[in-house]
């Protein structure tokens, strides 16, 4: 029986988590090979989706789902639309692959297995949020993929770098998370829907409401630093502390790019507007030539990817902010480019360092004869990041050039900074694929060697696929790009992408002035390269040091802040305490007019004139008390006097359950205290004495005021006879106030008791720390005075 939609869209979810769980399990029995039984899951996974392809394309979208929270109308639900699902293959496609190379990359690593399982628990997250229709999941999987990738680019736990590179991804990525769920329920009060498929239609609703531009701030933020978008950059490159196969998904289809896909899905919502437009081109375009010239600067192999990969998403960003057709065309084509040959450039560095011991640029060279299958897809996947044709890289590159030949002036500046960033990509490009491999050998730390079938499936299918694909345009168009262009722009989407190398073409023109630019980039890197860091020197601050300059205010704001309300006083956080309770109270009853009228004071017959003066003499008797003993006894007289009023007042099980309350309550305390000095009284000032008689008097009168406006209110009995008709019925009991405590409100009684039983254990152990100090005092004196 073939499973249904709704099983197949779970069963993509689900999983790759599935799979993390039984990852160590796997590895203990199969060792390096766990890589290749694992990516089984990846590659069924985009075997099940190539197989939707055909359908999206007829039906526009599929969706499925099932009730999460059915009281608040939350379902776990999915969509599945050419925008979803270009991520998808990719993810699971490349996913596959890395696990293939991460088997053989990490072998003999003790905790490899907790590896793979991290890799797979990093995929699921990121299928999730791309597939994810209801706006609570994608926030759920979003932070899921924060704490996943926190896991792995942290998995050498032992290097402090790693540490700290975890750490700073994590709180970047988390805070745009923290600003994602505040923006995804601002969107859903003005939307009116949790599902993204129905909100895709109320653009026109959120972008007239007052809201908009707060929802819009909220939702680029988060994306701008899961997308690592200047300023929220530096964190991406000190991410490269994760082992190469992390490096590799990361930059290529994974985290970096969950900003991409989100500024994309709620591009209808949002975009369109001015401020979107000049928000993401200006920040994308920025980014591309911050990110350009960085990786000039680099000489480590995968500090120079890195860089090019902030470029890459600036562009990607500089693209969905202009928003045209053919932009849009342009940002779907370049990110299965980039996913394609970053993908494969940074397994070849993994294969390079792996294979050599080292993968600084300048001590490596002549390796074109020791690894020959990996110079191999280092230049076909180098050629595809330079753009020439008959690469994938070149068709996107000849998308987005026809997005901008309008010829506004505002089109011409970015279309100059387009030609710029990619100029020097493909300068960065040809240095990684040619200079490792080309001029004299270099003896490297480890003997030069090819590498194995585990290391170099991934590098050579994917740059093989680069070209595929450029081959192939009319294919890549009619399955991938036009889908995704539908899915953004909303309307039907045709293919016209073919591979056609025109010389008339002003758009081959502009790639020439490319290709120009990125040979000279090359041919003077180390000219180039000098004169940048020359000038990283004079500037003498980084954003990375920025970043540690915010947390290491942070932290001493935040010990300065507990210092001034946790001083360890008890008698001062009690006095601000009941004060925040009269201000809470008697400030909206007064500014509201609230006060209620003063009622009139009933006959009392003379057992509740009896009542009322237990309850005096209680108080009386604690003020006056000789002794604490007094003090404690005379507390549960107050507690006695209320439990008389519940029986007078017709509730026995409430006042037995008072009772026993109280004398419990009493009984245990003194037992508590018995190991302090009960005869004594505590003497206090009489400043004191002024100032807690009058919070405890205007304490009392706040209360006795809020309750007054409570009864004088119509009575609702509604929950009375709910508790009155299902305590014997449901909850098989006759005492109504112990069923509520029991049942009822199970969970809030279980807390209660947790925090008295805490509480109990503490002072428990603080009169044992009491005891021990004291009886240890003489033995500590002796001690000194033999030592004197």
């Amino acid at each position: 029986m073939a499973p249904s939609l709704d099983q197949t869209l779970a069963l993509v979810a689900i999983a790759p988590f599935l799979a993390a769980i039984l990852a160590p399990f796997i590895f203990r029995f199969a060792g390096s090979y766990s890589g290749w039984l694992l990516a089984i899951v990846p590659a069924a996974i985009f075997w099940v989706l190539l197989g939707l392809v055909e359908p999206i394309q007829q039906t526009g979208a599929i969706t499925a789902g099932i009730y999460w929270i059915p009281h608040y109308g939350l379902r776990l639900s999915f969509l599945l639309d050419g925008l979803s699902l270009t991520f998808a293959l990719t993810i699971s496609a490349i996913g596959a692959l890395i696990l293939v190379y991460a088997g053989a990359y990490l072998k003999g690593h003790p905790h490899q297995g907790r590896f793979l399982a991290f890799m797979l628990a990093f995929m699921g997250a990121m299928l999730g949020l791309v597939t994810a229709d209801n706006l609570v999941a994608l926030v759920v999987f979003w932070e899921l993929t924060s704490v996943t990738s926190f896991l792995l680019i942290g998995f050498d736990h032992q290097r402090q770098a790693a540490r700290r590179a975890a750490i700073q991804a994590l709180v970047v990525t988390g805070a745009g998370g923290l600003t994602l769920l505040i923006g995804a329920v601002i969107l859903h009060q003005v939307g009116g829907a949790w599902e993204m498929s129905a909100l895709l239609e109320q653009g026109a609703l959120v972008k007239a409401s007052p809201a908009y531009l707060a929802i819009l701030l909220l939702f680029v933020f988060a994306a701008f630093t899961k997308s690592a978008q200047v300023p929220f950059h530096f964190w991406l490159p000190n991410a490269m502390e994760a082992p190469t196969p992390v490096s590799a998904f990361l930059h290529s289809a994974t985290m970096v790019q969950a900003g991409v896909y989100l500024m994309l899905r709620t591009s209808p919502i949002l975009g369109g507007t001015a401020i979107w437009e000049g928000l993401l081109v200006v920040f994308g375009g920025v980014t591309l030539l911050w990110g350009a010239l960085a990786a000039l600067r680099q000489t480590d192999l995968k500090q120079m990817l890195a860089q090019t990969t902030i470029a890459s998403l600036g562009l990607l960003i500089l693209l969905i902010g202009i928003g045209s057709e053919m932009a849009i065309n342009a940002a779907a084509i370049y990110f299965v480019a980039h996913a394609l040959y970053k993908a494969a450039l940074f397994l070849v560095v993994g294969v390079i360092d792996h294979e050599t011991g080292t993968r600084d640029i300048t001590a490596l060279g002549g390796l074109r004869g020791k690894l020959p299958v990996t110079f191999g897809a280092a230049v076909l996947a180098g050629l595809s990041m330079v753009g020439l044709p008959l690469t994938v890289g070149y068709l996107a590159k000849e998308e987005m050039y026809a997005a901008l030949a309008g010829g506004d002036p505002t089109q011409i500046l970015v279309l100059i900074v387009l030609i710029a960033g990619n100029g020097l990509l493909a300068g960065v490009g040809l240095a990684v694929a040619i200079k490792p491999f080309f001029g004299a050998h270099v003896a490297t730390p480890t003997p030069a060697h090819e590498a194995g079938p585990s290391l170099l499936a991934g590098p050579v299918v994917l740059a093989i696929l680069g070209i595929a694909a450029g081959i192939k345009a009319n294919t890549v168009g009619m399955f991938l790009m036009a889908p995704t262009a539908t899915a953004v722009l909303g309307t039907p989407v045709e293919s016209h992408l073919k591979l056609s190398v025109d010389p008339t073409s002003l758009l081959l023109w502009l790639s020439v002035a490319t290709w120009a630019l990125g040979a000279a980039t090359y041919y003077y890197l180390e000219t180039v390269r000098a004169v940048l860091r020359r000038g990283r020197t004079a500037v003498g601050w980084t954003f990375d040091q920025g970043f540690d300059a915010a947390m290491f205010g942070l932290i001493r704001f935040a010990a300065t802040v507990t210092r001034f309300f946790h001083h360890g006083r008890l008698e001062a956080y009690v006095v601000v305490l009941f004060s925040m309770l009269i201000l809470a109270i008697a400030v909206p009853l007064i500014a509201l007019g609230g006060l209620p009228a003063m009622p009139a004071f009933p006959p009392l017959t003379f057992y509740e004139w009896g009542i009322i003066i237990v309850a005096i003499t209680g108080l009386v008797a604690v003020l006056v008390a000789p002794s604490r003993l007094v003090a404690i006894v005379s507390l549960g007289i107050q507690g006695l006097a209320v439990a008389m009023l519940f029986l007078l007042f017709g509730a026995p099980d409430l006042a037995f359950t008072q009772f026993m309350v109280e004398v419990l309550s009493v009984v245990i305390l003194a037992l508590v205290m018995t190991r302090l000095k009960l005869d004594m009284r505590d003497r206090r000032e009489f400043e004191d004495w002024i100032r807690d008689g009058t919070i405890a008097i205007a304490a009392g009168v706040s209360i006795m005021v809020l309750l007054l406006v409570v009864v004088s209110g119509p009575l609702d009995m509604r929950l009375s006879d709910f508790f009155t008709q299902t305590s014997v019925a449901i909850a098989h009991g006759h005492n109504i106030v112990n069923v509520i405590l029991v049942d009822y409100r199970g969970l809030d009684t279980l807390g209660e008791i947790s925090v008295v039983m805490t509480a109990g254990i503490a002072v428990l152990a603080l009169l044992r720390r009491h005891r021990a100090n004291k009886a240890t005092t003489p033995a500590r004196k002796a001690r000194k005075g033999a030592e004197a």
